[in-house]
């Protein structure tokens, strides 16, 4: 039962769409109706309230890390199954119809739970390109191929797979934003439109 109510328990802490419940909460609207529409914390960023994207991108962040954690403690040891549930909550959550964000901060809370070093460089990677290029999806997409390279560095084997094939759904899930950095016209953060 304990791999079963691991897959539960992450699936529906993934799935909590804090972006969507502190905009609403504040009165900046329905978030799914701005800018582009996604529910992560460079969405929020565009109601021009700061303090409700960071608290976006903490609370994403700390749902995947929560699963896990709880999980590895409470649940025989299945932070995996969480992690990879909690993800794919945030992505594909049921309450908005399976329409959810891009998973780079719950990704990062994930990586944080199950080897924090691998958390420490993905968000280094992050800082760093965000702050270098200020294009959000870039810096997001790098940091998630970053963990299950350096997960492979910190012979963390049993999770590289893992890692892979959620890096590999961020990407998918940019896809829309690799056509625009490919054309050039990718938003940057602080601009008018990012």
């Amino acid at each position: 039962m304990a791999p079963a109510a691991a897959l539960v328990l992450g699936y529906l802490l993934g799935s909590i769409p804090f972006g969507v419940l502190l905009t609403r909460m504040a009165g900046a609207g329905d978030l799914r109706t701005i800018g582009s529409g996604n529910i992560g914390a460079t969405n929020v960023l565009r109601t021009g309230r700061k303090g409700l994207a960071a608290a976006t991108l903490l609370l994403d962040a700390f749902k995947g890390f929560a699963a896990v954690w709880i999980a590895e403690r409470y649940l025989g040891g299945n932070g995996v199954i969480a992690a990879a549930a909690a993800f794919l909550g945030h992505c594909y959550p049921v309450w908005l119809g399976f329409k959810g964000g891009k998973g780079v901060a719950t990704l990062l809370g994930i990586v944080l739970a199950l080897h924090w070093p691998i958390g420490l460089v993905y968000a280094l990677v992050w800082i760093a390109l965000l702050a270098l290029f200020r294009i959000s999806s870039l810096a997001g997409m790098l940091a998630a191929i970053s963990a299950p390279l350096s997960a492979a560095y910190f012979s963390q084997f049993d999770v590289v797979l893992l890692l892979l094939a959620l890096a590999l759904i961020v990407v998918w899930k940019h896809r829309a934003n690799i056509e625009r950095l490919v054309s050039g016209v990718e938003p940057r953060v602080g601009s008018k439109h990012g």
